[in-house]
């Protein structure tokens, strides 16, 4: 079963990036490999209450791989960081099943460094659903929710939930597209496919514009005819 899971995971980087070549180039190339090692044990220690020691660990791997989880978190089944560089995941955060995030992540709190007392022991991350795909750079701050197989531009701020099945983007992050179907993965959150709906509008509006002014020449012409 433990061997099982072991290889599931390894399957699941290797299906999520076409560099990954092989299983054996994961487990020794792929940072995002190293440090769910790291924060299996260190999560492990930090439920027996052997904080110091859980801390230390996730620092340990934050040296080595560049990127910092909370021992306290709560990462589900093939959570694939991409790259990985620079990804912070907070004490409070909690990550579904299949969740792909790419380097320069936070999944963080709104403002740590106020009044820090009062945050203590408080649910301040974010809730990450199954199936979600976060873009480069985004920033996730403060106790919400992303919905299931939600997607995250790239450099994105969120702030506010986000349904499942949509896709949001932009500071503040916006709505750009919403779907029921399934969708194979994308890369960084954005496909070419997506458009955002404010453009959608606009191109309406030019529309009716450019049809109401065919409508006033040709009322124009007929008043000329008729005199």
């Amino acid at each position: 079963m433990i061997l099982k899971n072991f290889l599931n995971e390894i399957d699941s980087i290797i299906d999520r990036d076409p560099a990954a070549g092989s299983r054996i180039g994961v487990v020794f190339l792929y940072p995002t490999f190293h440090v769910m090692c790291f924060y299996k044990i260190g999560n492990i220690f930090w439920r027996y209450n052997l904080k110091f020691f859980a801390r230390m660990i996730m620092h340990i791997a934050r040296i080595f791989t560049g990127i910092e989880i909370h021992p306290a978190a709560k990462i589900g089944s093939n959570f694939f960081m991409d790259h990985g560089l620079g990804i912070v995941i907070g004490e409070t955060a909690e990550i579904g099943q299949n969740v792909t995030i790419y380097q320069g992540v936070t999944l963080g709190g709104i403002m740590p460094s106020v009044e820090s007392d009062s945050q203590r022991n408080q649910k301040r991350h974010p809730t990450i659903g199954n199936n979600v795909i976060i873009g480069s750079g985004a920033q996730i701050l403060g106790a919400i929710k992303i919905g299931d197989n939600a997607r995250i531009g790239a450099n994105s701020v969120v702030s506010r939930n986000v349904p499942p099945n949509v896709t949001v983007a932009g500071v503040p992050a916006r709505e750009f597209a919403r779907s029921i179907k399934k969708k194979p993965f994308i890369a960084y959150g954005i496909s070419a496919e997506d458009s955002d709906p404010r453009e959608k509008t606009l191109v309406n509006l030019i529309k009716k514009v450019e049809s109401l002014e065919k409508k006033i020449k040709n009322l124009e012409n007929d008043k000329k005819t008729k005199k």
